[in-house]
């Protein structure tokens, strides 16, 4: 292992220089930069957000409710472009305090509610419409077990394994191993419980699951870090059923190019005002 000679300091000070490509965002106080407010559609659901595993968990599941016909899911997306700061922006901040994507305006409601946390809004959209979380108290726990597990693992898998392998400036060997430890035991766990289950918390499809396939889903079929490979993900084989199986529903499909601006132009829907955005309104077919 190679030598490290820091030392911390009596009182950490802030060196925005040295926080890699995230440096100019990433800040240890909160509130807003700049007075700005949020547009606003013409759909009762107003959500702001980012194409990243956190956002994709939101529009899934509001496509997969409108595949169901649920009317009321009907939503406009806007992105937040986080490299620009736009989370910073007053009326961000009004939304989401913590100044993290995604963040929901429900308008239906007077006055509109507010919510923040992705497995929050997951919760809250579920409840809401009724769908994708069960009534019986037990199997209602049991979604409720795996979308809290998701939300205590997740930044483990993105802050750590994520930022050291593959954002860090530079590879601490030290850090990528600690991470790449708890990220396959986090697999690992998975894995076992996709042996007994068709899906994450039983035989139905949940927001359990559509909260945590876009993070270890993604990761075990190579979209996320370029790390297959490097994690053995092949060799989780009930993980890998599982996610393939959650790639191939036409609302995850949907619901995972929404705000995304990265990657190929058709798998880009910069923002979503309507069903039909996807057919008009993706990069391809915006560029030609």
């Amino acid at each position: 292992m190679a030598e490290n000679n820091y030392q911390p300091p009596k009182v950490w000070s802030w060196n925005q220089q040295g926080g890699g490509n995230w440096s100019t965002i990433n800040r240890p106080i909160a509130g807003p930069t700049h007075e700005s407010s949020l547009p606003v559609g013409k759909h009762p659901l107003q959500l702001y957000s980012l194409g990243t595993p956190n956002g994709q968990k939101v529009t899934i599941l509001l496509e997969e409710l409108l595949a169901l016909n649920v009317s009321g899911a009907e939503y406009d997306a806007h992105l937040i472009r986080i490299g620009e700061g736009d989370q910073f922006s007053s009326g961000f901040v009004e939304v989401n305090p913590n100044s993290k994507i995604p963040a929901l305006r429900d308008h239906s409601t007077n006055p509109p509610t507010r919510v923040f946390e992705s497995g929050a809004i997951l919760l809250y959209l579920a409840e809401k419409f009724g769908h994708f979380v069960p009534k019986n108290a037990a199997a209602r726990t049991e979604v409720l077990n795996w979308l809290f597990w998701l939300q205590g693992s997740a930044p483990y898998l993105g802050g750590g394994f994520g930022h050291f392998y593959h954002y860090a400036p530079e590879k601490i060997e030290y850090a990528v191993n600690r991470f790449t430890m708890e990220a396959k035991r986090q697999l690992d766990v998975l894995d076992r419980q996709l042996a007994e289950h068709r899906y994450i918390a039983g035989e139905d499809y949940s927001i359990a699951d559509i909260a945590i396939w876009p993070w270890y889903g993604n990761l075990v079929l190579g979209g996320l870090y370029e790390a297959a490979e490097f994690i053995d993900a092949a060799s989780y084989t009930n993980l890998q059923r599982w996610a393939k199986e959650i790639e191939q529903r036409p609302a995850v499909q949907r619901g995972r190019i929404v705000n995304r601006t990265w990657g190929e132009p058709s798998r880009q829907l910069h923002e979503r005002h309507d069903a039909s955005d996807f057919e008009l309104r993706t990069e391809d077919k915006r560029q030609s």
